[in-house]
């Protein structure tokens, strides 16, 4: 999660992430191994000295078995589909990403509220295959390079794609970008 909130999303990873892992009853070494995060990792995490990214915290709900909205929900809420918290934040501070809400789908169904400063850019991993995504550009133009081949999506335009592939978001403009994008695992 790069430079998420300065608090409240990392304190529910730290505490949702420990109780978690002891539900189902691994150590953090035998999480370590089924998610390919380093031990050392997993223990900043669990008391909150660390940072972790998107795709980091996607390994390590699989491994444990949830959904990623799972591991950032603020556990005192009652509405689990209700999450709204922010998971990224990038250098310019009008960018961030919201995951506003989860739904469960073949695993889960998520709903985010992005926004991109002028000059920003989020790079992804690749997701498993049979993911995909859909955006809908709200505000700005937004850059969609998939597998290395970008284009560009004005307000009121719309993509669905697999995320099995590389993939990034980019805007080249002078104003912010605003999209909601919807993820389907």
């Amino acid at each position: 999660m790069h430079n998420p909130a300065p608090s409240t999303v990392l304190e529910h990873v730290s505490e949702n992430l420990r109780r978690l892992r002891q539900s189902v009853g691994l150590s953090q070494t035998a999480l370590a191994q089924a998610s390919g995060i380093s031990r050392r990792t997993i223990v900043s995490v669990e008391s909150g000295d660390a940072n972790i990214s998107l795709s980091g915290l996607d390994k390590l709900a699989a491994a444990i078995g949830v959904g990623f909205a799972d591991l950032v929900r603020d556990p005192t809420r009652e509405s689990r589909s209700d999450i709204n918290e922010v998971t990224w934040r990038g250098v310019s501070p009008e960018s961030s990403a919201v995951l506003l809400c989860s739904a469960p789908a073949s695993v889960e169904s998520q709903m985010w509220l992005w926004s991109l400063g002028p000059g920003e850019r989020y790079d992804a991993e690749p997701d498993p295959e049979g993911w995909h995504e859909s955006i809908y550009v709200v505000e700005g133009v937004l850059r969609l390079t998939l597998s290395g081949q970008p284009k560009d999506y004005p307000a009121g335009s719309y993509a669905v794609y697999g995320t099995a592939q590389v993939y990034s978001y980019e805007n080249l403009g002078q104003v912010r970008v605003r999209f909601v994008r919807n993820v389907i695992s």
